[in-house]
Order: C-alpha cells, then sequence, then structure tokens
C-alpha cells in the first residue's frame, strides 16, 4: 500500500484511523489520569491541597518540552481521525444506496456502530468546548487564570479555572452530553482499533470486547465526575 493509497483507498482509510484511534486511546489515559488529580482534594486523601496536584500535573504537561511536541502529534492524529471518520461514513453511505426496504436494527449491528458520524460530531463540538475553555486560555489569552505558586514554582492555577467553567449548570450539561457521545464512541470505536490492526482470533477479541466495555465505563466516569464534583463543591 502507497502513501497515497493510506488516504485514498478504503483499506488505507479505515487503516489511519485504526491506529489515530489507539493513539487517541492512549492519550485519553493520560488526560483522564491528569484530571483524576482533582481528586486529591478530597477529605480521605488531603482537605488541604487545594487543587495543588492538579494545578502541578497540569503545569509539567504545559511546561514540558517533549510533551508540547507530542501535543503536534495529538492534533495531528485528532485532525486525521476526524477527516477519515468523515470520509468512511460518506463512503459507506454511498455505497449502501437505497436503504433496506426493512430496517435491521440491532440485529445487524448495534446502533452506536451505525451512528459513529453523528457520535464523532458531537464530541467534535465537545472538543472545541473544551479547547476554548482550558487549551486557549492555557497556551495564548491566558484569560480568567491566575498565578499560584507551588512548592516554589509560579504556575498557571488551572484548578482555579476549573471551578470558574464548571460553576455554570449549561457548561456541567454540555460536557456531561459530550461524555456520554465519548462512551458510546469507545463501545465501538476501541475494539475496532485493535481489529483494524491486524487482530483477528476470536478468543483476543471476546477479551477485547470485555476490555473495550470497561475502558470505556472507567474513562467516561473520571470524566463525567469532574465537572459533577467542582458543581457540587465536593472538591473545592
Amino acid at each position: 500500500m502507497t502513501f497515497a493509497q493510506m488516504f485514498t483507498s478504503s483499506v488505507g482509510k479505515k487503516l489511519v484511523m485504526g491506529l489515530t484511534g489507539l493513539f487517541l486511546i492512549t492519550f485519553l489515559i493520560i488526560h483522564a489520569g491528569v484530571n483524576a488529580c482533582i481528586f486529591a482534594d478530597l477529605p480521605i486523601f488531603d482537605a488541604n491541597d487545594n487543587g495543588d496536584m492538579f494545578n502541578r500535573a497540569a503545569h509539567f504537561m504545559g511546561s514540558t518540552v517533549l510533551i508540547r511536541i507530542m501535543e503536534v502529534g495529538l492534533f495531528a492524529g485528532f485532525i486525521l481521525h476526524i477527516i477519515q471518520g468523515y470520509m468512511l461514513t460518506l463512503q459507506n453511505q454511498r455505497a449502501r444506496g437505497v436503504g433496506y426496504a426493512k430496517p435491521m436494527g440491532n440485529s445487524g449491528s448495534k446502533w452506536y456502530s451505525r451512528s459513529m458520524g453523528l457520535l464523532g460530531t458531537l464530541i467534535l463540538l465537545f472538543l472545541i468546548l473544551h479547547l476554548a475553555h482550558f487549551w486557549v486560555p492555557a497556551r495564548f489569552t491566558h484569560a480568567g487564570l491566575e498565578e499560584k505558586v507551588v512548592r516554589g514554582v509560579e504556575m498557571h492555577d488551572m484548578f482555579g479555572l476549573m471551578k470558574v467553567t464548571f460553576s455554570e449548570l449549561w457548561v456541567v450539561i454540555a460536557y456531561l452530553l459530550g461524555v456520554f457521545s465519548l462512551f458510546w464512541h469507545l463501545m465501538h470505536g476501541f475494539q475496532s482499533a485493535f481489529r483494524t490492526a491486524g487482530i483477528s482470533n476470536n478468543k483476543f477479541l471476546q477479551l477485547l470486547a470485555t476490555a473495550g466495555v470497561w475502558y470505556s465505563v472507567i474513562i467516561c466516569l473520571l470524566f463525567a465526575a469532574m465537572p459533577v464534583a467542582i458543581y457540587l463543591k465536593w472538591v473545592e
């Protein structure tokens, strides 16, 4: 397969989708781990943390040169995944032509596997909102950000920005809708990415199906817990 065929052929598009999907699955683990640092503020850990652990983690991610370089690769992965996803969706719609006289429903495939285009669009809108709330202020405008000294190091108070952002109910609801869409997208995308990578053994596929469910549940619960916990002032 030539380089051009990876972006033009049906097999190539699926391969790009699978590889970028595996990359983004790994990124979500790291992102969820950083977000989970806000819970260091809970009384069972350290009620006096005041977001320091999260701020230190966010500062590390934003100030480490290697991670900033990887950030470029991350955006490239997102863009490729989105573009190829839409191209595959359009290609599949054209290939179907006239739909079935009687819809097959879940007997043919799960509803979320048939709705990856819609779910992907909702996730894209959520991603734009998320970048506007946190990435743009952290990297460019610094709007709404105060400086804080943690263990002798001056850094952005990202925890403070989170508290302000998630004090608005509509933002919390928008994030929960985004996480809901991400959950169903991952339910199909997790095992689909590994299939595309070449795994075909039924035993491994069954294990991946189970792992995909657990991965989707844990990752999305962590993402959903963050705005809810801040809005309800479980952490502050």
